[in-house]
């Protein structure tokens, strides 16, 4: 499911991007490509939303209105009103905050585990390699959604047990990549001078590995936003994530689904920004692997 995309393995994603290909970025190349655009555009507007949507929402979220309720949309209620009266696009934009930060806050969980992991894995010998490795592939070969359901259920319930969880499931893609690429720069020049002046291990990872990391990480967490979006999103939609009424986009579907027959439209809205959201986080990532490494897109035409 969207949680096992989060973990997918991600060297087929990354193609033949290296260390060094942040040194030939153009800003040129990055705008000429219309869809990465489209999908920045798309990621900024909603984060702006989010951050302004005290400001922006027409009235609080969770104000319930009895006399108003499943409200087509009009002037006053641009999106109509929800089951209980409340302003469905003030839900859609308090909901953003929610929604869009769970994922940033598991997707830097998840970056920083993987970048530890796999950094230590390819500089800390055979033994500790094998133990990580055998880690990672232990929580590779388990079916994730039931080890998330099982994770989150012996944390409980609540945002910060939701990141948690799906932190401590995410890494094993990153750690496996940060590692293949750990071993390829551990053999070359700069480290093996490092090496020579005397230099320990963690200031070689802390110094010299890790800079050379950034790029591929970077497009990496922006191509898995969108997974680790649906994942908050799915397991919110079963319960695990904010109490009602509190409002998140996975949330207002579980809470929406009971209505479709009547008003389908409260659970296109938070359907729709999470499908924006997935697709723009998409295009925004494969626009920025190509802007980092030109080879990638030459090797498609």
């Amino acid at each position: 499911m969207a949680l096992a995309d989060a973990m997918a393995t991600p060297e087929a994603v990354l193609g033949g991007l290296g260390p060094g290909a942040g040194r030939r970025r153009t800003v040129r190349r990055l705008l000429r490509d219309r869809s990465a655009v489209a999908g920045m555009v798309v990621v900024l507007a909603f984060v702006l939303g989010a951050v302004a949507a005290p400001w922006l929402a027409p009235q609080p979220p969770n104000i319930t209105d009895f006399g108003n309720r499943f409200a087509p949309p009009s002037m006053a209620h641009p999106l109509g009103t929800d089951h209980v009266g409340r302003d469905e696009l003030s839900r859609i934009l308090h909901g953003a905050r929610l929604s869009l930060g769970m994922a940033l806050s598991a997707t830097v969980g998840i970056t920083v585990l993987g970048l530890l992991l796999g950094m230590i894995a390819g500089m800390a010998g055979r033994f500790v390699d094998s133990v990580i490795m055998r880690v990672v592939e232990v929580l590779q070969s388990l079916p994730l959604l039931i080890l998330a359901l099982v994770v989150v259920g012996l944390l409980g319930q609540g945002l910060r047990n939701l990141i948690i969880t799906i932190a401590l499931l995410g890494w094993t893609g990153y750690a496996r990549l940060v590692r293949a690429m750990t071993f390829k720069l551990r053999d070359r020049e700069f480290v093996e001078a490092a090496q020579g002046m005397g230099a320990s291990r963690l200031r070689i990872m802390v110094r010299h590995i890790a800079p050379n990391l950034v790029g591929p990480v970077v497009v990496l967490s922006t191509l898995n936003m969108g997974s680790v979006l649906l994942a908050v999103s799915g397991l919110s939609f079963l319960g695990f994530g904010v109490k009602p009424p509190t409002a998140e986009w996975g949330a207002m579907i579980s809470e929406a689904r009971s209505y479709l027959d009547n008003a389908p439209l409260l659970l296109a809205w938070p359907g729709l920004a999470i499908t924006l959201m997935v697709l723009s986080f998409n295009l925004a990532g494969d626009g920025l692997r190509d802007f980092l490494d030109p080879r990638t897109e030459s090797s498609r035409r």
